[in-house]
């Protein structure tokens, strides 16, 4: 019998005659895709390679995780947005390795390799632990449909745990939601939990009331939203806990355990769930440019954002270290992505066209955080918006930018339907059963309680 041909090392001849330079981008989020299309017309063969089929619009993810929208509201297949572009293959593949004086990548184990002419690399970043990789077992992060899933998944199980639970000490802790990072992700995450115990699943349980539900947001810096002027930092915090979040600053995270976590203070703050936002690293693949890294593994890239020592190589996104005029870095946010791939490829344009190549200038379109309904805070130049205008300006800009006018319906009736009720229609639970996680917080009840026995006997 013939054997079937390598559809994933047939990437490497399938244009083996094709003349035009090829151009391989790895990542699907905004900044590869943003490359991709810039290209569109172009006279160049382009390989896009993502280990997922979808794109994602990330500023939503906090809404699956909090069982607001389902992942299909916020995700659109690859290959569908570039349909129309016959320039344009998509591979769904892992890239193992880059081999940058070869100009080749490797992909899923090494069972094929690909050749460029150009190379651009968009694989984005992940949630950092400072050191303390051993963290996300038990504080899950937020970049990936597989994270806000697994959020989701814990946050609903605590209170099907807690319904279930026989001790106030099992309950308390089962309620208490802690979330480390006051960030853009910490502050939102923060404001829609309070909406959804106090409104959606308010009357859902018998033995427990929701709304006891206890969420802490702890900072390690002086205040919220860093990037916002302190006056909207100032409103975040207001707003946040008038909605009874327990906000802490100057608040820095040392241990977090299937317990809880312990602050700088010694404090222990006993909790099922502990959600992470406080920071990002690099993908790995940065390294293998054999280039210099920020202290956050970021590629250190040049003023056209390519490679100082292979102008053929760019490094865009999360995954790229650039500075604004104003000798700040360059936030990891969508508008500031699309920049950054738009520009790669217009210098891809110029190369082909035989001008000069334009040095990358970032332009903040602004800031937005959303602290749950009628509250939000926007700085946009020098504009400060809070409240329902930041409210309305927030979900305008992001049913804007959501890719697929199939997406901005969905999430607009959504959105208009629990304005109006209140409810929401994603709480779906999946994995791990509450028995299990009622066994767990049994047990760590009994060894809080063996602790404290034994801090009396000691005492005595």
């Amino acid at each position: 019998m013939k054997a079937e041909p390598n559809t994933s090392t047939r990437v490497t001849s399938m244009h083996a005659t094709d003349p035009r330079p090829h151009v391989v981008i790895v990542g699907g989020g905004f900044a590869g895709l943003t490359a991709a299309r810039t290209l569109a017309k172009a006279e160049v063969r382009i390989t896009l390679i993502d280990r997922t089929n979808h794109h994602l619009f990330q500023p939503l993810l906090y809404q699956v995780a909090t069982a607001v929208l389902n992942p299909a509201d916020i995700t659109v297949p690859i290959r569908w947005m570039l349909r129309d572009q016959p320039n344009a293959t998509v591979i769904m593949a892992e890239v193992d390795s880059i081999d940058v004086p070869q100009h080749t990548l490797t992909l899923d184990g090494g069972s094929s390799v690909v050749a460029w002419d150009y190379l651009i690399v968009a694989s984005g970043a992940r949630h950092a632990y400072f050191g303390h990789p051993e963290w996300e077992n038990n504080a899950p992060g937020l970049k990936s449909i597989e994270d806000a899933l697994e959020m989701r998944r814990r946050f609903l199980l605590s209170f099907e745990a807690a319904e279930r639970a026989s001790a106030e000490g099992q309950r308390e802790a089962l309620l208490t939601f802690v979330i480390v990072g006051g960030g853009p992700t910490g502050v939102e995450l923060a404001g829609m939990i309070p909406e959804i115990t106090r409104k959606a699943m308010k009357n859902d349980f018998r033995r427990i009331d929701p709304t006891s539900a206890r969420i802490v947001l702890l900072e390690a810096g002086p205040r919220l939203l860093p990037q916002f002027p302190e006056s909207l930092s100032a409103r975040a915090e207001r707003d946040l806990r008038d909605l009874g979040v327990d906000v802490r600053t100057n608040t820095a995270v040392t241990t977090v355990d299937d317990a809880g976590v312990t602050v700088a203070s010694g404090e222990r703050i006993f909790a099922h769930t502990v959600f992470w936002g406080a920071g990002n690293q690099a993908s790995p693949l940065g390294k293998q440019l054999g280039t210099p890294l920020d202290r956050a593994g970021r590629v250190i890239v040049g003023p056209d954002l390519a490679l100082p020592g292979d102008s053929h190589v760019f490094a865009v996104g999360d995954i790229a270290s650039v500075l604004t005029d104003a000798g700040t870095p360059v936030p990891a946010v969508a508008p500031a992505a699309n920049q950054m791939g738009e520009h790669a490829a217009r210098c891809i344009l110029h190369d082909l066209g035989g001008t000069p190549r334009t040095f990358f200038r970032y332009f903040n379109k602004g800031d937005l955080a959303t602290i749950g309904r009628h509250r939000a805070v926007a700085a946009v130049g020098a504009l400060e918006l809070q409240g329902y205008i930041a409210w309305l300006a927030w979900l305008f800009i992001h049913i804007l930018y959501l890719a697929g006018l199939r997406n901005r319906l969905t999430v607009f009736v959504q959105w208009a339907f629990q304005y109006v009720t209140y409810q929401r229609g994603a709480r779906l639970i999946t994995g791990t059963t509450a028995h299990r996680l009622l066994n767990t917080s049994r047990e760590r009840e009994l060894a809080r309680a063996e602790a404290r026995e034994d801090a009396t006997l000691v005492g005595d």
